[in-house]
This record gives structure tokens, C-alpha cells and sequence, in this order.
């Protein structure tokens, strides 16, 4: 027992030193202190002396620097630097575009959340507030899905005008070029409440203004190029589209087969050095109506008319719709969408150097500017789309299942179809909480290369889900298509976002965690950048001090994810108010165990771990639920943190933990080195997984705030186009709710007074007339019930066509385009 003290209470100032975090030399302090307390007080003087001794040469090679060094950093380094995973040039590009935001502050296990708390509220200018109010609500009502997707195959051509005139396509370009200036919280607003009414509008909308040469001219276009294209794409007299995704390289842009030769050719009356390209490209947004052409191809110099490297690199340039040789205007069809969409082909295609974007200097530098630009057009158009479709979706199916009645009940009373509610609110408030989270982070100057990939992926998935559970609602009336249905073209398209800006299966397993364990952990990238410096004595002095502070971050984690799991993460400070501060604590409980699990993954797999697509997606599901709950926490505090709101913040939160759980469950079951697995299986889950999924009590809760108007679902339907019209059923029958509710206690009434009473044969205006002359119902409340059905009849009601009416353009659109 004698050497068991001072072993304790070297321990425990070594457990409270790592969770606080404090610095090599206070816990060295500490613990002296420790020992030489516990001696007086008691202690076996020897065994202290023995353990102090010990602790002290310990202390002594870490905290001189020279010692530290030689004995310990470099023999670390020589291991570091033949183990570290070798980068292609297109991983160290993406490695080097985009910025860490808060998202780095979750892979720090200690996020500090005041930084995420003090972002300033994202907030609309008066200007754009009125461009919503006017000339975006008249788009959205313009908008008739059933003409566009199934008679014209296409938007009207005065759809097409309206959008052109009030430089819709302009939201982007800064007003010194005729554009509308937006920020991206706005361009975000815009694109949601077109995708509320139509996903054809939202994507003719949403594609110039996301990748595309917009977008590239403003970030690296010449002078000339600017001035020249950005009036004319501002105002719609050039329609842009970009061409990346080829047949066999897809979008890796790296791989692509498409080239550009330097030569020299006639143009213009004059022999000019250019550049001959043949290129074959698919799947092209807006191809079949551009004007102007961005390409992405691979420059060679086989004559060195530029210089001495013959293979230049992947670049990108404009080229102008009636450019010899350039084939374009079929069309695809992609599941039935009408959106533009088609391929582009160029056969021995010249154009003049001037058309690299960018110039002759951002020739080879193409992938670098599709990395920086995708990350920003990344985080706004898919999420916007995914949210507004969901948000909409899970409103409207509130309203619908109170109106229809099934065995004399609205059918949103059944619990299956309760618990099918209670998802869709909770899901769209998670979604709509990260797209405004990514935005906003654009908005601030940021390029979120990480956040991007995440709210691509979960927007547009759980906005499937979302989708998925309101047809279940609706049933019938989801599946016949025609002007009355709001949801069969949102579930017919929704695979077509899962897929484009690389397809979500992809985007999980590769890009998620393989882009964030790197760029937004607080060492790897520095040890990385240190290991390969020239001077020897830099190399080992930066290695040294990212070394070991990456060591202490190591141990820090490992001891607060098993503090925090032991104590399931009730204990330890936590901003917000009494309802939110246990939140926070679970997400510094599971931000350590992430740190955790990624430093350990990374130090025994090293370079395999890139292969171990299984497990990195895993890890990705942990960062990527972190970050949406952490969106969710953001925004609650942002609306002033309204209680109304809390079954939905509730029921999202503890989806986001509960699926945190199962991911990280499912890394260490699968950790390919089994001992190591069951390890951190101690430290993260001490106690086994505790976290549920929403309680049948917390879905009640939330599947009701659909069904009866109230301020949170107000909040939630926020953005939406919902003003009822002849072409918008989704914004009829969400007006119909208020009256349906008060209509409710007479047609109870009036339901009770009919049984027995022999009126069965009757219709149901006899049925009433004979309600009024009995006294059953007032006649006021007569012309109440009568309005109750011909709202419940407008939204139950479904399409039916003539025979010839069915053969519309959406089944010949091919043949419409080429005609």
C-alpha cells in the first residue's frame, strides 16, 4: 500500500491535468505539489520519493526542449515521415481549398462554443427582403409543375422571360456588373422558396448561380472577361452552363480524357496561338439553352508554344455556344424533370488563349478553382432545395392528415401515421437549421469545404426521407399525379440531388471525414506541413511542438471521453439556458470521443485508413451529426431560444445523438484491429450505448405542432411559397387548416345528432337541410360544415386525364428538343 498513494494521486492529477487541459509544465507543478502534500500528510515518505524521482527525469526530458528533441521528436519523425500517407495532387488541392470554420472546433473534443454562439444572427438587407416579397413570390406564382413537367416539358417562355428580366441568374454578380449583389444567405432564402413550389425553378435558378462560369469569373476571370460576360449573365442574355462530368473519368476532374491542344489557327482574320479541344461531356445543367459554355479539359503543349511543360494541367474556359465545331441541344430526361439538362460534344473546337478562364496564367490551375468555387455554389443550392421540398412536404402533411378523416378521425390522430409526422418535423427542422448554418458561413467570407460536403449529403438524403414519409401520409393522393399533386414530381426527383455534385454514396464514404480529419483537426495538417519542411532544424523544431501538442491533445481526449461517458455528460460547464445546457454537455462528450477515434485510426492505420471506406464514413456520420446538432443549437439560440420550439429541437437532438451512437458503435465493432476496438469501447461507452431514439412521447409532442397553427410551426414553414392559388394545392390546403380546426366541434356535433336518426340515404346537403330544420346546427354553422367539405374535398381530391391527354412532352422530350 505504501507506493499505492503517491501512484493515485500521481494519477489523478494526471486525469484532472489532461481534461482541463493545462499546459506540460503547470501539470508538472501540480503534481509536485501533490505528492509533496500527500508525503506530509501522511504518505510513505520513500514511496514518494521514488515516484517524485521518477516523475521528475520524466518531466525533465519533456519540458527541455533540447533533450526532447533529440531523444524523443527525432526518432518520432523519422517514423512520422515513412509512415505518412502519400497525396495525389488532386488530395492535396482539396486539402488546400476551403476554410475551417467551427466545424474544426468538433474535432478539437473541447469545442469552445461561444465561438459558434456569438455569430452574428444571419439576417436578410431590405433590398432582398423585398426581392422575396416581389419578384420572387410573382415567380413562385408563375409556377405550374404539371404544365412544366408533363405538357411543355419546359418552363413558359414567360417564365423563362421573368427570370431573365429580374436577374434571377444574377443573384451572385456584384451590382458594378448589373447583378443583384445577393449575399448567400439570401441567394439560400431564394433558392428554398422556389423549391417549396417547384424543383424545376429552383434548379434553372439555382445552377448560374452555383458552379459555373458566374461564379469562376468572379474569383479569377481577367478584368476583360468580367467586364465582357458578367453584365450579360446578370441579365440573362447569356445562359451559362458548365461541362465537367464526362462518360468514363465522371466528375473526377483529374481523370477526365477531354483535351485542349496548343496551337496556332486563324481567328479573326489573323494566325493566333489558341488551344484545339475535343471534348465529350454529360448530364450538363442547362445545356440544352446555354449561350456560354465553361469547360473543364486537360491542356497539353506538345510544341512548347507556352513554355517548356508539355502537360499543363486541367483548365477551364469559356466557349460561346456558335464556336465552330461545338454540338449542343439534345436533351436528357432525367426522371422525368424538366429542367435543362443534356449533353455537350466539340469536335477539333478552336478558340483564341483568351478564353482560359482566368487567362494564360490559370492555365493548369483548373482543379484548384473548381475545389475553392464548388465548396461555395456546394452549400446553397442542393441544401437550399433539400429544405424548402422538406420543409414543405412536412407542413402541408401536418395540415392534410388533420383535414382528412379516416373512421370518423383525422387520420394524423393513428399513431403509425403520428410517428410518420413526428419525422418529418423533427428532419425538416434538423435540415433547414444546417442549410441556413452553411450559408450563413459563406455569407461571413468563409469557403466551407467540409460543411458543404456534409449539408450536400444529409440535405439531400433525409430530405428523400422526408419526402418518403409525407407520400406515406398522403397515400393515394401522393401517388396520382396531376395539377392537384404537390409531392409526386419532389419523390420522383428526389434521387437526381442524391446524385449530382458527386453522388451521395461517395460523398459519405470518401469526402466527409477523408476532407475533415485532415484540413479541420487542430495538428495533422500542421505536423503534415511540418514533416516536409527543407531546413532539417525547422522540420524537427515544428515537428516537435505540433508533436506534442497533438500528444496532450490525445490524452485530453481519451480522458474526457471517458469522464463524460461515465458520467453520461451530466456534469461540467456548458453555455446556454437550463433547457439547452445538457445538449452541449452531450456534444462535448461525443466531440472528445470523435477526437478520440479519428487519432487513433489515423495513428494505426496510417495511409489505409484512406481505403477503409466503411469506417470513414462512419466517423463521418459522427462529425456530420455533430455538426447538424451543433446548426440546431445555433439557431434555436438565435431565435431567442422560444419554447414552442423545444419538441422539435428535442426530437432532432436526440435523433442526431442516438445516431451518433450507432455510427460510432459500428467503428469500434468493425475496428480492424479488434483489442484496439474493445479499448476504446471502454472509454467511449463505459456504461454501454445509452442514447434512444425520440420517445413515442417526444414524437406525440412534435407530429402536433403540424396539426394546429402555432408560432413554432410558423417558424418552420418560414421562407415557404404557401399562398394558396389555382396552381399551388400545397398552399390551399395549408390554408384550410384554421377553418378545418374551428369547423371541427359542429361536425362532431352534427356526426353524433346523425347516428340513428335514419338520414343514411340522404345526400349531404338533405342531410344538413334536416340538421337545420331539427335544430341540431345553426345555420351559420350549416354554411361552416359546407365549407369544411369543399376544403376537405379540394384536398383529397385526385386527377383524372383522357387517354390523349397522358401523351404529354415529359414522355418525348427527347424527340420534342431535336424536332
Amino acid at each position: 500500500m505504501g507506493i499505492a498513494v503517491p501512484i493515485l494521486i500521481l494519477l489523478l492529477a494526471g486525469l484532472i491535468a489532461a481534461y482541463h487541459r493545462l499546459p506540460l509544465w503547470l501539470y508538472a507543478l501540480l503534481t509536485a505539489t501533490a505528492l509533496v502534500a500527500g508525503a506530509w500528510l501522511g504518505a510513505n515518505r520513500t514511496a514518494s520519493g521514488v515516484v517524485g524521482a521518477l516523475f521528475a527525469l520524466a518531466a525533465i526530458a519533456l519540458l527541455v526542449p533540447a533533450l526532447r528533441r533529440r531523444f524523443i521528436t527525432r526518432p518520432l519523425l523519422d517514423f512520422y515521415t515513412r509512415i505518412l500517407p502519400p497525396l495525389t495532387d488532386t488530395e492535396r488541392t482539396a486539402l488546400q481549398a476551403g476554410t475551417v470554420g467551427f466545424e474544426g472546433e468538433l474535432f478539437s473534443g473541447k469545442p469552445r462554443w461561444k465561438l459558434l454562439l456569438d455569430q452574428p444572427k444571419p439576417a436578410l438587407t431590405a433590398e432582398e427582403q423585398a426581392f422575396l416579397d416581389g419578384p420572387c413570390e410573382q415567380l413562385c406564382g408563375m409556377a405550374d409543375e404539371w404544365d412544366t413537367t408533363h405538357v411543355r416539358a419546359d418552363l413558359a417562355p414567360e417564365t423563362w422571360e421573368f427570370i431573365q428580366r429580374n436577374k434571377f441568374f444574377g443573384m451572385i454578380i456584384p451590382k458594378q456588373y448589373g447583378g443583384l449583389g445577393f449575399s448567400a444567405y439570401a441567394h439560400h432564402r431564394v433558392i428554398q422558396k422556389l423549391a417549396s413550389i417547384s424543383s424545376t425553378l429552383s434548379a434553372t435558378v439555382g445552377v448560374p448561380n452555383s458552379l459555373g462560369p458566374g461564379e469562376l469569373l468572379l474569383h479569377y476571370g481577367t478584368p476583360e472577361q468580367k467586364d465582357h460576360y458578367l453584365p450579360r449573365l446578370a441579365d440573362g442574355r447569356e445562359i451559362p452552363c458548365f461541362g465537367l462530368t464526362g462518360p468514363f473519368a465522371g466528375s473526377d476532374a483529374t481523370a477526365i480524357p477531354d483535351v485542349g491542344i496548343v496551337c496556332t489557327h486563324e481567328w479573326n482574320g489573323a494566325r493566333v496561338v489558341g488551344i484545339r479541344l475535343s471534348f465529350d461531356k454529360r448530364y450538363i445543367t442547362l445545356a440544352p439553352v446555354a449561350t456560354l459554355i465553361g469547360l473543364a479539359f486537360r491542356l497539353y503543349d506538345p510544341d512548347g508554344l507556352l513554355g517548356e511543360k508539355k502537360d499543363i494541367g486541367i483548365s477551364l474556359a469559356l466557349i460561346p455556344r456558335d464556336t465552330p465545331g461545338v454540338e449542343i441541344g439534345q436533351r436528357h430526361c432525367p426522371l422525368n424533370a424538366a429542367f435543362m439538362n443534356g449533353p455537350i460534344r466539340g469536335r477539333d473546337v478552336f478558340v483564341p488563349l483568351s478564353a482560359l478562364i482566368g487567362g494564360e496564367e490559370y492555365a493548369g490551375r483548373g482543379w484548384q478553382m473548381l475545389v475553392e468555387v464548388l465548396s461555395i455554389g456546394r452549400s446553397i443550392t442542393l441544401p437550399s432545395s433539400g429544405s424548402g421540398s422538406a420543409k414543405m412536404a412536412a407542413v402541408v402533411s401536418g395540415a392534410y392528415a388533420r383535414i382528412r378523416k379516416q373512421f370518423g378521425l383525422s387520420i394524423g390522430r393513428f399513431e403509425g401515421v403520428e410517428e410518420a409526422l413526428a419525422r418529418m418535423a423533427g428532419k425538416a427542422y434538423a435540415i433547414s437549421a444546417l442549410a441556413q448554418a452553411t450559408a450563413a458561413a459563406v455569407a461571413r467570407g468563409e469557403n466551407p469545404a467540409v460543411p458543404s460536403t456534409i449539408a450536400k449529403y444529409h440535405c439531400t438524403t433525409i430530405g428523400r426521407e422526408v419526402i418518403q414519409d409525407a407520400m406515406d401520409v398522403h397515400g393515394g393522393k401522393g401517388i396520382i399525379l396531376g395539377p392537384r399533386n404537390y409531392l409526386g414530381r419532389n419523390w420522383q426527383h428526389a434521387p437526381i440531388s442524391i446524385t449530382v455534385e458527386g453522388a451521395n454514396i461517395m460523398t459519405r464514404s470518401l469526402m466527409i471525414f477523408g476532407q475533415g480529419a485532415i484540413l479541420c483537426h487542430p495538428w495533422v495538417l500542421k505536423e503534415m506541413k511540418a514533416a516536409q519542411l527543407d531546413d532539417p532544424q525547422q522540420r524537427l523544431r515544428e515537428f516537435d511542438r505540433n508533436l506534442f501538442g497533438h500528444v496532450g491533445y490525445a490524452i485530453s481526449n481519451a480522458v474526457r471521453a471517458w469522464w463524460f461517458g461515465c458520467t453520461a455528460a451530466r456534469i461540467g460547464m456548458a453555455p446556454g439556458d437550463a433547457y439547452t445546457r445538457r445538449y452541449f454537455r452531450k456534444l462535448d462528450r461525443y466531440s472528445a470521443a470523435l477526437a478520440l477515434l479519428t487519432d487513433t485510426a489515423m495513428l494505426l492505420l496510417g495511409g489505409k485508413l484512406k481505403f477503409r471506406e466503411k469506417l470513414s464514413a462512419r466517423l463521418g456520420d459522427v462529425l456530420s451529426e455533430l455538426y447538424i446538432a451543433s446548426s440546431m443549437l445555433k439557431r434555436h439560440h438565435d431565435e431567442g431560444e422560444p419554447v414552442a420550439d423545444r419538441p422539435l429541437l428535442a426530437w432532432a437532438f436526440h435523433d442526431a445523438v442516438h445516431r451518433i451512437e450507432v455510427a460510432c458503435s459500428g467503428a469500434l465493432r468493425n475496428f480492424p484491429i479488434r483489442p484496439v476496438g474493445w479499448l476504446l469501447w471502454l472509454l467511449v461507452f463505459p456504461w454501454g450505448r445509452r442514447a434512444q431514439p425520440p420517445s413515442d412521447r417526444l414524437g406525440h409532442r412534435a407530429a402536433a405542432l403540424l396539426m394546429s397553427p402555432n408560432d413554432a410551426r410558423d417558424r418552420l414553414a418560414a421562407g415557404l411559397y404557401l399562398t394558396p392559388g389555382p396552381h399551388n394545392p400545397a398552399g390551399r390546403i395549408d390554408s384550410y387548416l384554421e377553418k378545418a380546426i374551428l369547423a371541427e366541434p359542429v361536425e362532431r356535433k352534427f356526426a353524433k345528432a346523425l347516428k340513428g336518426a335514419g338520414l343514411d340515404a340522404l345526400d349531404y346537403a338533405a342531410q344538413l337541410d334536416a340538421g337545420v330544420q331539427a335544430g341540431w346546427i345553426t345555420v351559420e354553422e350549416r354554411r361552416q360544415l359546407e365549407e369544411l367539405r369543399a376544403m376537405t374535398l379540394d384536398a383529397i381530391s385526385v386527377d383524372d386525364f383522357d387517354a390523349s391527354e397522358l401523351v404529354g412532352a415529359c414522355w418525348n422530350v427527347c424527340s420534342i428538343a431535336s424536332a
